[in-house]
């Protein structure tokens, strides 16, 4: 049974009662540069559907015994279907440890699991990519829908305007993401990505790269964009 904790009345009213871990709370959010020594803690985005290429969901289910063999936390949006059920069903299968971070309003829609250690349950979206970035030490991105892209559009977003450091990484399981980074690759030929601003983005076609990309970068191995293949950091 998931430990539910209601975010916006527990977490919520014990900052407002200690009012020194608010200015730690905002910046973690905002500062967040310092490198971690070990990834312990994953945050997949992913889609509440399971798509129409089975290999997604296998990719899915891999990811999570991955995480669950290497003592790797992981911190998701708290369904139980598509993608999302999935990766979160299989690492729990395997004995590994899962988060849930879910709005109210979706818990029935998306089938809140209640299998989980933890169930965070908040008052809105924004409350909830807040509490999923606090929580995390790297992103993955599996395949998914306009929600998925938003929340790593998001996580890009941050890291070019120099709000954390943690490592991205595309799962482009069946060359998924390839229509993305053809799109990073138009905008900044169009000038609208600046020369000067890197675009960090890892890229895994393998579940198996996943987390030794995902160290390697915290370790401060090669530069984000070399752990793509070399055509596509030409690219961008």
């Amino acid at each position: 049974m998931a430990k539910i904790v209601r975010d916006s009345r527990e977490f919520t009213g014990f900052l407002a009662l200690n009012p020194h871990m608010r200015v730690l709370t905002l910046f973690t959010l905002q500062c967040h540069k310092d490198r971690m020594n070990q990834i312990k803690t994953v945050c997949v985005y992913c889609g509440s559907g399971p798509g129409n290429n089975p290999r997604f969901v296998e990719a899915a289910v891999a990811l999570g015994k991955a995480f669950a063999e290497n003592n790797v936390r992981l911190v998701y949006g708290g369904g139980s279907i598509g993608l999302m059920g999935a990766v979160a069903k299989s690492t729990l299968d395997h004995g590994g440890s899962v988060t849930g971070i879910i709005p109210e309003f979706l818990r029935a829609r998306e089938n809140a699991l209640t299998s989980v250690q933890e169930m965070i349950v908040t008052p809105d979206m924004h409350e909830r990519k807040r509490l999923m970035f606090e929580r995390s030490d790297a992103f993955v991105a599996l395949p998914g829908g306009i929600g998925t892209l938003e929340e790593l559009v998001e996580q890009l977003t941050w890291q070019q305007l120099g709000r954390h450091s943690k490592p991205i990484l595309l799962a482009n399981i069946d060359g998924f993401w390839e229509p993305l980074l053809s799109l990073l690759s138009h905008m900044r030929t169009t000038e609208f990505i600046r020369a000067t601003l890197p675009i960090n983005v890892l890229m895994a076609d393998r579940v198996e790269d996943i987390l030794p990309r995902l160290r390697s970068a915290v370790a401060g191995k090669p530069a984000a964009a070399k752990e793509l293949a070399p055509e596509v950091a030409r690219r961008l």
